[in-house]
């Protein structure tokens, strides 16, 4: 058994508290599915129960933290101590459609990080269907229950598969993805987009993808993520290769050699 902080415990126990709980919305979703009413509604509720549950645990263990949270925002704790950043459920759009690839990512976010700046310490993503808990902490690596993650080693990008995120109704710029994927499809051996950009960040650190663009996205949706690709050797930055990706909401993960192929491409596909 790997050893690991007390926090990961915390996360870990809430995490385990809220996941079989979705699995059963989940089930019952895929009943609602041939319902005249739809699920919906029943979803929003489900999302909103799994916060709910990962809120009150995560309380009990850190009463005086702060939480960043999808449904709720911003509830203020001691601004001197660590914060959570919480997406209940990564994947709702997956979820509401019966399509099995959802998560619960959550961060810790450390306001007195390097440089003076907010930094996330520990991050754990949970898959709550296959029972996969991806998890991180600053300086001890990233790991996938006890076996220690690593980027991919592949160098070249046509053998690359890239996870992307498609623009939806009105999110983010469809023009701007549209000429990154003009430059880039050519060049990889393949593109997926599966809906929960938690879960492509953790895939990216595990191996399984090479690499991942997106942007307009939110800090629960890439904070976790985030930690576990550069704590698994990888390169999360924004397009124009900066350590900026949160600030400019741009967000690009590869190995080192692949990253760089990468960042050419798309920065000049966004001359």
């Amino acid at each position: 058994m790997v050893a690991h902080s007390g926090l990961i415990t915390v996360m870990e126990r809430a995490c385990r508290k809220a996941g079989p709980r979705l699995r059963r919305d989940f089930n019952e979703v895929q009943h609602l599915q041939v319902s005249r009413k739809g699920p919906a509604d029943f979803v929003s509720i489900a999302d909103k129960r799994a916060e709910d549950t990962l809120i009150e645990e995560l309380q009990k263990a850190r009463p005086d933290w702060g939480f960043l949270v999808e449904e709720r925002g911003e509830i203020a704790g001691d601004p001197d101590k660590p914060r959570w950043i919480i997406d209940p459920l990564d994947g709702t759009s997956n979820f509401l459609h019966g399509i099995p690839h959802f998560c619960i990512s959550i961060a810790v976010e450390d306001p007195r990080g390097a440089q003076g700046k907010p930094e996330v310490t520990h991050a754990y993503i949970y898959q709550p269907l296959t029972d996969e808990s991806f998890w991180s902490e600053k300086g001890r690596g990233a790991w996938l229950q006890d076996q220690r993650l690593r980027v991919s080693a592949r160098r070249h990008l046509d053998e690359a598969l890239i996870a992307t995120g498609i623009p939806f109704l009105g999110h983010s710029n469809f023009a701007e993805w549209s000429r990154i994927f003009g430059a880039v499809a050519p060049e990889v051996a393949g593109i997926r987009r599966l809906g929960a950009a938690a879960l492509d960040l953790a895939w990216v650190a595990a191996g399984r993808f090479d690499g991942f663009w997106e942007s307009d996205l939110k800090p629960w949706d890439v904070a976790a993520g985030m930690l576990l690709v550069k704590e698994a050797g990888g390169f999360v930055t924004d397009y124009r290769g900066q350590d900026l990706a949160r600030e400019r909401n741009q967000y690009l993960a590869a190995n080192d050699v692949l990253h760089s192929k990468l960042h050419k491409l798309v920065a000049g596909a966004l001359r």
